[in-house]
């Protein structure tokens, strides 16, 4: 069997700033990678945007950063580069594999190739993505994922799906979960601080951490929260996240639902505001009705704020029994978890020390031995040929 010396990771995906957790899983992988095997070159091809912060990451001396000359924020572009430009640029530098990190790959890499993917949301909620943004993702994730070597996904339910929609055969697709996503900041914003500018009153904190998408199902959190009997009427609700397509929706849904002055939208906040809120939360729920991974439910649990999720897709996987679990489908159902985790101390404090343990699991270097053992298993099959 030919032994592992050069990968190559395809990052072109990657735009600072605006891609969500598929850039914390570069960052991330990257480092563990690089740590775990340092007797194998990893080189990270990025665009314009990403290159220079990727080159400050401060990965092991054995990952290098190689600039693609295209801007990634540029979709067509950049899609054009990865099929075009990446292949010939993998070739020159010799590597032995080719990891696509982003979903999307080449279709013909000329060596053994990996895919992972993070997500199908676009197959099963279609109305969150704009109508070329979907025909381009319909175009190229599918063939592309039948072509590969292997395939990686970040939970069993992603596979499940990619079996599934994608008709890739369930012996080349491999779950590799992820490790703890954004890491407690250095410093968090004071908790009186928080409260004043953000209008949050003296009262309970119910924390969501999320952008206002379709799948992300927010309105039927609101008509639960709507749901709670008045002993509640001190808990506040706050959304932490992007406002993302459906947020005009959302402003009036709450105003239809008389929950003005109780439910805050934040937009977008710096880490240390969201670290301050995760401080002050009383609870966090997470409603959403798909998941590739659900990287806020594992943030939640690390820093020991009782949870109540969505039973849907690969979030049981990742909060196991320290959460509630609910219905998404089913406001009464939200409302009962939110509920108890309110008013039942001694639940709370189970969930606290549950989440604590659960999280502790999920590691980088964990992820990178399993990302690793998907190498080696596609330079095999390749070599069998």
């Amino acid at each position: 069997m030919p032994e592992l010396r050069h990968v190559g990771l395809n990052l072109l995906y990657l735009v600072p700033g605006e891609v969500g957790g598929s850039e914390i899983y570069a960052h991330e992988l990257v480092d563990a990678l690089g740590r775990a095997r340092p007797d194998v070159r990893f080189t990270a091809y990025a665009g314009r945007e990403a290159a220079p912060s990727l080159r400050a990451q401060g990965w092991p001396a054995n990952v290098r950063v190689h600039e693609v000359p295209v801007t990634a924020r540029n979709k067509p572009a950049r899609v054009a580069a990865e099929v075009t430009l990446l292949p010939g640029a993998a070739a020159r530098a010799g590597v032995d594999l080719l990891h696509s990190l982003g979903t999307t790959s080449p279709p013909v890499v000329g060596r053994p190739s990996v895919v992972t993917i993070l997500d199908l949301i676009y197959e099963a909620y279609p109305g969150t993505f704009p109508p070329a943004a979907l025909m381009g993702l319909r175009a190229l994730v599918g063939p592309a994922a039948r072509r590969a070597t292997r395939v990686i996904t970040i939970s069993e339910a992603v596979k499940r799906d990619v079996v599934a929609r994608l008709r890739v055969p369930a012996e080349r697709v491999r779950p590799v979960l992820l490790g703890s996503g954004v890491r407690p900041a250095d410093a968090a914003t004071p908790e009186a601080e928080l409260r004043e500018r953000l209008a949050l009153g003296d009262g309970r904190l119910a924390l969501c951490v999320s952008a206002a998408l379709v799948h992300k199902n927010l309105p039927r959190l609101l008509e639960a929260f709507a749901r709670l009997d008045p002993g509640h009427d001190d808990v506040r609700l706050v959304v932490a996240g992007h406002h993302g397509r459906e947020h005009d929706a959302l402003v009036a849904e709450v105003a239809r639902l008389g929950l003005t002055g109780r439910v805050v939208l934040t937009g977008w906040i710096a880490d240390e505001d969201l670290e301050g809120l995760y401080a002050a939360a009383d609870v966090c729920v997470y409603p959403s009705l798909y998941e590739g991974f659900g990287m806020p439910v594992l943030e939640a649990m690390v820093r020991g704020v009782p949870l109540a999720c969505s039973n849907a897709t690969s979030l049981p996987e990742v909060a196991g029994d320290a959460a509630l679990l609910f219905d998404p489908h089913d406001p009464a159902s939200i409302a009962a978890a939110m509920t108890r985790l309110l008013d039942d101390p001694a639940e709370a404090d189970r969930l606290r020390a549950a989440g604590r343990a659960q999280a502790a699991t999920f590691t980088w270097e964990r992820c990178a031995a399993g990302v690793l053992d998907v190498y080696d298993e596609a330079l095999r099959a390749a070599h069998a040929r």
